[in-house]
């Protein structure tokens, strides 16, 4: 990336190198640019000497934490954030939304879309298109923060709609381009949106054949990195899957090719593409497609292609480090966005239907501890050597964690090798408590027609419910600084 433009606030709190170095130098344009388990044990008392990375997060200071929000977005955020913990009134959007009323046009189906856009829409989303998404960035670039372009559209089930959505994706990087350096850090794009999705399921029980049967030949397949771990879940391919009819190794050959070329984009623009994670049904073929892209694009030090681990899933910490150590022997620099996932009840039903054991990790606690292992070890690879990482959560234990071991290992705050990440509209506390101790911090921004992003919305809204339901502590923060702005004004 190239050397950010760091908000003076920020430099006057960093306590150790803030160097930057470029992404890759570009010619044709400006270049663009979160062992122990803390969890398990008590909170420091008052007087315990914190790290000065951690100590640096003040989430008790709520002017300092929302300088830059307007108290008319703090009031919308507080009652959106209200209304999505409480679960029923989630039932009740979502049954709405999918019901025929949203089919036809009438005004009822205006109404509803009217107050959509003006609540829930404008709260999780950056505009219903690019331009008004760099516009939103750019709000966010004065407070701090980045962006993390997201073009809001769902699975695609043909070669159409394959095509069409590929248009929106480097559209996306047109429009990341026009912006500031250091306004966007990631493309994301979604490979279930480029490549249809009954070709990644059937690709994928191929690829978990061929693991449960190493002779099994895959004539269409390009060299890749490892995609599964000896404890990785293959109970979706019980028998022995045809192959590619012709036609659909023509579709996979296209849809390889619309990858390819957003890549190429995102290479020739300096702009690090970000793939998002799916369903265990279909992960492994995207897997497949991610690595094979990484080990043509990603060169040097700092990777462009970079896949999603989901450290709910119990193979996630093997596969991660089997497939960081076949990189590091091609030489292939890795990046990775480290989340929890979104899938749980989906992938804990689909398991029991079919007579096996979940692959989500047995507690929440297993699911931090497995997150936090992988924190430290994709910070110490980075600390010494090339790729980078992406620190996706809203768990603040985990950000005092990674914060603590980046100061440890001396890995600057201002670092291109690691980036901070939570969704647009969530967890702004530690987000901006991240921002203000000095770290690179990045909101991921769905953009997209109202019509168009609703599906997305929906999945989003039931996928985060345990997300949304422990927003207590952002807007216990929010009613703080709103009483505090309320004092002022009257007093």
């Amino acid at each position: 990336m190239a050397t950010r433009v760091i908000p003076p606030r920020i430099l006057r709190k960093l306590r150790y190198n803030t160097a930057t170095k470029p992404f890759q130098p570009s010619l044709t344009s400006p270049t663009l640019s979160p062992p122990c388990n803390i969890l398990d044990q008590k909170p420091p008392s008052t007087t315990t000497l914190l790290p000065p990375a951690v100590a640096d997060l003040n989430f008790h200071d709520v002017e300092k934490l929302f300088t830059y929000v307007p108290t008319a977005n703090l009031l919308r955020s507080t009652a959106v954030l209200h209304a999505t913990a409480i679960e029923p009134m989630v039932d009740l959007g979502t049954w709405l939304m999918r019901s025929e009323l949203m089919q036809t046009d009438n005004p009822l189906r205006n109404l509803a879309l009217a107050a959509t856009r003006s609540t829930f829409f404008d709260h999780f989303c950056a505009g219903e298109d690019a331009t008004t998404a760099g516009q939103s960035i750019g709000g966010l670039n004065k407070a701090g923060l980045r962006g993390m372009l997201v073009y809001g559209v769902e699975d695609a089930h043909d070669n159409e709609g394959c095509d069409r959505n590929l248009k929106g994706f480097l559209h996306t990087v047109d429009v990341s381009r026009s912006l500031p350096p250091s306004s966007v850090s990631f493309m994301i794009v979604k490979i279930t949106a480029i490549c249809p999705m009954s070709l990644l399921e059937r690709v994928s029980d191929l690829l978990r054949w061929q693991k449960k049967d190493p002779s099994f030949n895959l004539p269409w397949m390009q060299e890749t990195l490892p995609i599964f771990s000896e404890s990785s879940p293959l109970y979706h391919t019980r028998k022995r899957p045809a192959p590619l009819t012709q036609e659909e190794e023509s579709d996979l050959e296209l849809a390889n090719q619309r990858f390819l070329e957003l890549c190429e984009k995102c290479v020739q623009f300096n702009i690090p593409l970000l793939v998002d994670a799916e369903h265990t049904s279909v992960q492994p073929a995207i897997d497949y497609l991610t690595y094979a892209a990484a080990i043509v694009h990603n060169k040097g030090e700092h990777p462009t292609v970079f896949g999603t681990i989901q450290t709910y899933l119990k193979d996630a910490k093997e596969r991660m480090l089997l497939t960081s150590k076949a990189a590091e022997k091609m030489g292939i620099p890795m990046g990775f966005k480290l989340v929890r996932g979104a899938y749980m009840s989906s992938e804990r039903k689909l398991a029991a239907d079919l007579g096996f054991a979940s692959p989500i990790h047995n507690s929440i606690m297993d699911t931090h501890k497995c997150f936090n292992d992988c924190t430290n070890f994709m910070l110490e690879k980075i600390a010494d050597g090339p790729g980078g990482v992406v620190l996706a959560t809203h768990n603040i234990e985990s950000g005092k964690l990674a914060a603590a071991k980046a100061h440890e290992l001396g890995i600057g705050k201002v670092n291109h090798k690691m980036e901070f990440a939570q969704l647009y509209g969530m967890s702004e506390a530690l987000s901006f408590g991240l921002s203000n101790a000095g770290f690179q911090v990045s909101k991921y921004m769905p953009f997209g027609p109202v019509e168009t992003v609703m599906p997305y919305l929906l999945r989003r809204a039931e996928e985060n419910r345990g997300v949304l339901a422990a927003s207590g502590f952002d807007r216990q923060l929010m009613r703080k600084e709103l009483v505090r702005r309320l004092r002022a004004a009257v007093f």
